[in-house]
């Protein structure tokens, strides 16, 4: 039976002493433990174990493993036609690792629908320390040279951890992730977690796979040893044509 209350951790704990995901309550759906800090070992060790962090100011950190679990595997990306179109008409440009700081402050901004953001100012301090380290990445999509949508997450092996996107014009935030996608199957990346499930990432071919069988995936793909570095794409990716 899932514990009634989540595991603490202390910051003095090691950074990989986290709970198995097993023990994660079912109210609130995947609260593992709650505590420690946001050091980029903690951080690390914890999406390796597929754990991350999710609160809200003035709440302590909290650590979460729902299930089931959201992913999307590169090969099964879904681009509608009207999404296509917008692809090959190229109105953005889009890049790699060139403006993660303007990225995660934009998708900290208050959603229009009124929500808060959950991104607070230790969470973005410590995705930025990521960055500079080579393992945060953020893409950018831009229009006549404001930027207009975009994403970032964490890379391991051959799994990429989303976090977040935004987008300021329509479809700013798919293109930004087709292209992303595009590129990670060039790299043999295996699998993205999208973590929990919308119907805006359903479209792109999202689907929910049980905790399980995510763990065991990860156990496999973050063994794929892949050097921290910062992202760009490889020649020609982001002008290709999107075949139909």
């Amino acid at each position: 039976m899932s514990p009634q209350r989540p595991c603490w951790l202390s910051p003095a704990d090691p950074a990989q002493r986290f709970p198995d995901v097993s023990q994660a309550m079912r109210q609130p759906d995947g609260l593992l433990a709650a505590g420690g800090d946001l050091s980029s070992g903690r951080i690390l060790a914890a999406y390796r174990r597929g754990i991350f962090p999710w609160y809200s100011e003035g709440q302590p950190i909290l650590w979460w493993s729902p299930d089931p679990r959201t992913v999307l595997f590169p090969a099964d990306l879904k681009i509608s036609r009207s999404l296509r179109k917008r692809l090959n008409q190229q109105h953005f440009a889009v890049t790699l690792d060139k403006a993660f700081d303007e990225v995660i402050a934009a998708c900290a901004e208050p959603r229009p629908q009124g929500e808060g953001t959950w991104i607070t100012r230790e969470m973005s301090d410590a995705y930025c320390r990521l960055h500079l380290e080579g393992f945060a990445h953020s893409v950018e999509c831009w229009r006549d040279g404001r930027l207009v949508g975009g994403l970032y997450g964490i890379a391991l092996g051959r799994v990429f951890f989303g976090e977040s996107m935004f987008s300021r014009q329509s479809d700013a935030s798919k293109v930004a992730f087709c292209h992303l996608v595009r590129q990670l199957r060039v790299w043999a990346f295996s699998l993205i977690d999208c973590q929990v499930y919308s119907p805006h990432l359903a479209t792109l071919g999202a689907v929910e796979i049980p905790r399980s069988r995510f763990i065991r995936h990860l156990d496999t793909l973050c063994e794929a040893r892949r050097e921290p570095t910062h992202w760009r794409f490889d020649d020609g990716l982001p002008g290709e044509p999107w075949g139909g």
